[in-house]
């Protein structure tokens, strides 16, 4: 996750227009779903994530667009604090955007959040035109987490997370399997200038 607050790091006013990778979005929107996540999760783990109006975007999208990375940094901050507490993992997180009631392990909501900001992290890369490369381990922790989560027309229903995997060919990389499955193509570039950027990320378990 402090990876993904490097790559927002990146990101200017002027770039919350770029397309991104999910349908739809532009970086701004991209932006307030990761900014807003963040703040659900926290609040799930303090025992408040009952409440809806603490996953709705409108609550961050003014500080998103108008100070990108600081509100992506202080969301990821306050989750990651969140995350950091006794008995977390055993907690029951409230899930409501799962429907009325939802309820999940804290092991598992976290596994879910941790699967979509890796994802993130590269959709955002891929927004600026730079490189994300996820280290061993994390690809190794992410990826059986990634393809557990089901496939078939749940996937083509209004606010899914994920669109329809996509095949993976046998020499496909750790990387690519996740991103194909999860429905993103590894070969998906915004049309238009890019930065250029031939620098590489580096993400690690911390």
């Amino acid at each position: 996750m402090t990876a993904s607050v490097d790559i927002v790091a990146e990101v200017t006013v002027g770039d919350l227009h770029r397309p991104t990778p999910c349908a739809g979005w532009d970086l701004a929107d991209l932006l307030t779903h990761m900014t807003v996540q963040h703040r659900g999760f926290a609040a799930s783990a303090r025992g408040a994530g009952a409440d809806l109006a603490v996953w709705d975007p409108e609550t961050v999208a003014g500080a998103v667009r108008a100070d990108p990375t600081g509100a992506y940094a202080a969301a990821a901050a306050d989750v990651l604090a969140a995350f950091d507490t006794d008995g977390v993992l055993e907690a029951g997180f409230a899930m409501p955007e799962f429907g009325p009631g939802a309820t999940f392990p804290g092991a598992m909501a976290i596994g879910f959040h941790f699967v979509d900001y890796v994802v993130h992290g590269w959709d955002v890369a891929r927004s600026l035109g730079v490189a994300f490369t996820p280290s061993a381990d994390v690809l190794s922790a992410v990826l059986p987490l990634a393809l557990a989560v089901p496939d078939g027309e749940i996937r083509t229903a209004p606010k899914s997370p994920f669109a329809r995997a996509l095949d993976a060919g046998a020499a496909a990389s750790d990387l690519d399997r996740l991103l194909l499955h999860l429905g993103r193509s590894p070969d998906w570039a915004p049309a238009g200038p890019q930065r250029g950027s031939t620098s590489s990320r580096s993400l690690s378990a911390g």
